[in-house]
């Protein structure tokens, strides 16, 4: 016999159910698949199981976060490092990783028989670089920070678009300190966190905190220090978190940050995590005060995660309808005539000389076919020009979502368009 899954669900009353049935429209219009084959950002294919192929427009929307978060990151003092995507075993069993994630490793044997794995993640390679070159307690904290491309095998039906790959890209930190460092650090970084999200559009989150499991490594009293760490970072901005009792990893406690679109649908992103093990699985050390070697405490830190899901996050959280700093295509000048073609090239470059990113549409078709079908492709801003703006040299500015329509000197609309184009971090 054939055995059939039925879901069903249950509700109080008919309000409720009318909502549902609705967030799961709204949740269909949003679709991060659907909108990017319509904005023309990435696609997928069966040679390439869970990873993505990013298109001009889609990785132009990549590389912004990466520069957003690269500015961010400077000025609170990493510094980016890049490590190996493909190491040997012994350094996986060293960290304990071959025992605890190899099912989830790519692997391959080379002809001297050595067998090496593709990174699941970034944190050996990053003890690697902290342990090259002897450090002090004066050097003490350490922050590096990596863009690395890590690999996951996934079994095939659980890939689900952006949102659950086998290659993706990790906004990596690891903050290496001392023991009595580890509350200012979590400080900083839960900080960092929020105005990131802000940022992007989200402040409505909640987070979570793991604390000690029963099985674990290190001492009772910095297993103290460091929950009392995240707990403090989490007080000192006057925030909440919900407890997860016993939900740590063995090597030390996290917080979890979990983001509300604009449907209501809740995405776990960033996590803080200090470890109490790792370094010394790889016997890492600085030099202290007292001339001896100590064990550095590792606080591992994510913001985006993973950034190609962050860039499903967005496209769902806005429905395509990205602020004009993030959009991969922020403006398009459409002319009605093709006499109007030179004055079009003219204002697209005035834009783009000042960094925008424009396309020009000078296409033989209507005026109205051109604006419905970059509305489709949700660019932010489209410039109509027809003879009467060459003649007094004005733009008709129309914005994504409205009917209205707005006449600007070209002076005015270079001025708003680079304002409002400001990265928030920039501004």
């Amino acid at each position: 016999e054939v055995l059939t899954r039925i879901y069903g669900t249950a509700w109080a009353d008919q309000k409720q159910l009318d909502d549902y049935l609705v967030k799961l429209e709204e949740a269909e219009k949003r679709d991060h698949r659907r909108l990017g084959r319509e904005m023309d950002l990435f696609h997928f294919q069966e040679e390439a199981p869970g990873s993505v192929f990013w298109h001009p427009k889609g990785w132009r929307l990549f590389t912004t976060l990466i520069e957003y978060m690269r500015r961010v990151q400077d000025k609170a003092g990493y510094v980016e490092v890049n490590s190996p995507d493909m190491m040997d075993r012994a350094l996986w069993e060293q960290s304990g990783h071959w025992e605890k994630f190899r099912e989830n490793m790519f692997t391959t044997q080379t002809e001297d028989d050595r067998v090496f794995a593709f990174k699941p993640m970034n944190c050996p390679g990053h003890v690697q670089i902290f342990k090259h070159g002897l450090k002090s307690y004066r050097d003490l904290p350490v922050k590096l920070a990596e863009f690395g491309k890590v690999h996951r095998y996934e079994p095939s039906g659980a890939l689900h678009g952006l949102m659950r790959v086998r290659s993706f890209t990790q906004d990596d930190a690891h903050i290496f300190c001392a023991d009595d460092q580890i509350t200012a650090e979590c400080v900083n970084v839960h900080k960092l966190m929020l105005q990131i999200y802000k940022d992007f559009g989200f402040e409505d989150l909640r987070i979570k905190f793991s604390d000690r499991p029963e099985k674990r490594v290190g001492s009772d009293e910095v297993w103290d220090a460091s929950e009392k760490a995240l707990m403090h970072a989490v007080d000192e901005a006057g925030g909440e978190y919900e407890l997860n009792p016993g939900e740590g990893a063995f090597y030390g406690p996290k917080l979890e940050y979990v983001l509300r679109d604009a449907i209501g649908r809740d995405w776990q992103c960033g996590t803080v995590q200090v470890d109490l093990n790792l370094p010394g699985r790889f016997d890492a050390f600085y030099i202290g005060s007292d001339s001896n070697k100590h064990t550095p405490v590792m606080i591992h830190r994510a913001m985006f995660g993973s950034l190609e899901r962050f860039v499903g996050i967005l496209i769902e959280h806005h429905a395509g309808h990205f602020p004009l700093w993030l959009a991969p295509v922020q403006v398009v000048v459409c002319t009605i005539k093709s006499e109007a073609d030179e004055y079009a090239y003219k204002v697209a470059d005035r834009l783009r000389s000042r960094g925008m990113h424009v396309d020009v549409d000078t296409r033989n078709e209507k005026i109205n076919y051109k604006v419905r079908e970059h509305s489709v492709a949700k660019i932010p801003v489209i410039l109509v020009i027809g003879m009467r703006e060459v003649e007094e040299e004005t733009v008709n500015v129309r914005r994504l979502g409205s009917r209205d329509q707005k006449s600007m000197t070209l002076d005015e609309v270079v001025t708003s368009l680079v304002e409002e184009a400001t990265p928030p971090d920039l501004r």
